[in-house]
């Protein structure tokens, strides 16, 4: 194979430089991977799904999980012993979409990487919240990818319209949100501008919000299981189990994920420049500098809010927001600093047994 159809083959997976990377090593293969499973890996080539693993040392459980490939990275592959590769580097990447994995571990989770696109799919049934939806617009301002809010349902809502126009808002000016039915492949294709050869989108969501369903609409095929989802809370169970990175006809690739119970935020987030532009604008423009929005005279914030400009709940939603990522942030230094502390501890004790000896 030339360098232009390997050139070509890898775009298709969603390969976006003009020119291959040098290899870093003899016989290394350049790769995408496209499924994650506990310990293994399929990536495609351009050509082939192969089936690799990391080194043993990647796949200690103190290794943290933004060193591991994830779906959506690109990596260089040793030479396959008995059929399987060896993934030997992980090329940088320029975008991720990340969390704080769901449970008290506080370890960060990569959801996918190298993505041009974060589909927040919503169901208008008892999916719709627009609470989450700012969750989701806060970990996606930290991902380096555009935000495109899709509503799914559309056939079974009698108030579609209405919030459609609330996630408008919510999204601003530059947003893009579009309610559809996701099973009609004509208005599946207004997500075509996000999904042209070479871009890369991931689906995030609630189970049962309908991400499996837009995924066989835009394949054109029934690929991805889907199931009914409970009536009492409009959850569904979870059909997709892996995140995994799927060709479409149209040259480009989509991420179909599990569906998110919890949306945690990292501390990286630029909360106040996604979903709150509007709030933020408001505290510059209070009686006192030092209004703390209560009951000062001549607060900006408590006038919109008294005056309906702006949602009580909402105000509250962003102030949940700031203090959870503040947290987040506090939380991550501490355990930068604690693995700091325990690699200085290791080199001292090591320097001393030098010096002295085991005891």
């Amino acid at each position: 194979m030339t360098e232009i159809d390997h050139l070509s083959a890898l775009r298709r997976i969603g390969w976006r430089d003009e020119h291959l990377p040098t290899p870093p090593f003899t016989d290394a293969r350049l790769g995408r991977v496209i499924v994650q499973h506990r310990n293994a890996f399929e990536v495609h080539d351009g050509v082939a799904v192969l089936w690799a693993r990391t080194k043993s040392s990647a796949r200690r459980k103190d290794v943290d999980d933004a060193v591991r490939p994830s779906v959506g990275d690109w990596v260089w592959m040793s030479a396959a012993i008995n059929d399987e590769w060896q993934i030997e580097a992980r090329l940088p990447r320029h975008s991720q979409l990340r969390r704080i994995a769901a449970g008290e571990s506080g370890r960060e989770q990569i959801i996918a990487a190298n993505i041009d696109t974060v589909l927040i799919v919503c169901g208008l049934d008892g999916d719709f919240n627009p609470r989450r939806i700012e969750r989701y617009l806060a970990i996606v301002g930290e991902s380096g990818a555009t935000p495109v809010i899709v509503l799914t349902k559309a056939d079974r809502a009698d108030d579609a319209q209405a919030c459609h126009d609330e996630l408008r808002r919510l999204a601003g000016d530059s947003g893009h949100v579009f309610t559809l039915n996701a099973k009609d492949p004509e208005q599946v294709a207004m997500l075509s501008p996000w999904l042209g050869h070479g871009a890369t989108a991931v689906l995030v969501g609630s189970s049962g919000a309908g991400k499996s369903t837009l995924t066989n609409s835009l394949l054109g095929v029934e690929r991805m299981r889907t199931n009914t989802v409970r009536e009492n809370d409009s959850r569904g169970r979870h059909t997709t189990t892996f995140r995994a990175l799927i060709q479409l006809p149209g040259g480009g690739c989509i991420i179909d994920t599990p569906g998110m119970r919890e949306i945690k935020l990292t501390g990286e987030e630029p909360v106040e420049e996604t979903s709150f532009t509007d709030i933020e604008d408001l505290l510059g423009q209070c009686r006192f500098r030092d209004c703390a929005h209560g009951r000062e005279p001549g607060c900006a914030v408590r006038a919109a809010i008294a005056d309906g400009r702006i949602e009580e709940r909402r105000y509250e939603g962003y102030l949940k927001l700031l203090m959870e990522r503040d947290a987040a942030k506090l939380r991550a230094a501490e355990q930068e600093k604690r693995a700091a502390d325990r690699v200085q501890s290791k080199a001292l004790g090591a320097r001393l047994t030098d010096k002295y000896g085991k005891r």
